[in-house]
């Protein structure tokens, strides 16, 4: 029998929004640099964002966090990796995060996007493993909903 302490806090939650855009609008909000920025990055914009989007393709995001939170001033810093892409259809990313340096979790993500009548709705699941110091599933759900929230200002621009 294994005795050791856990390690790793496991969660997979699912959020599903609606647009009124096309597939090809959403998905291109994930594809155009500039557009992803705008809505993935902090109000104040990313320190530091870098994305090559195609299979393998990796992207970085590293923000200071500016706003009233437990965390302000701590700096947190994404790697992705595209691990699948369907044009218009869906979206898989292997990532990690980290919160000052210190690596708090690892996860899987996949944006699913299906034509629903003149818009889109999104399917976004995410199977994380939370570590030490890990702010945990409810904490991330919440920053991904906050996140697709962006994500419907930057499809209302267009």
């Amino acid at each position: 029998m294994i005795t050791a302490e856990k390690t790793a806090t496991h969660a997979t939650f699912v959020i599903e929004r609606s647009f009124p855009n096309t597939p090809e609008q959403v998905f291109a909000a994930f594809a155009d640099p500039a557009k992803k920025r705008r809505w993935f990055g902090s109000p104040n914009g990313a320190d530091e964002f870098e994305m090559d989007f195609r299979v393998g393709g990796r992207e970085r995001t590293r923000r200071r966090i500016t706003e009233d939170s437990p965390v302000k001033g701590a700096v947190f810093t994404n790697d992705s990796t595209y691990q699948d892409i369907v044009p218009d259809r869906r979206i898989v990313i292997a990532y990690t995060m980290s919160m000052n340096d210190q690596r708090i979790s690892a996860s899987l993500i996949t944006f699913e996007l299906v034509a629903a009548g003149k818009g889109t709705d999104l399917i976004f699941t995410e199977q994380a493993a939370f570590f030490e110091g890990a702010d945990g599933a409810q904490m991330r759900q919440g920053g991904w909903t906050s996140l697709l929230d962006k994500l419907a200002a930057e499809l209302a621009r267009s």
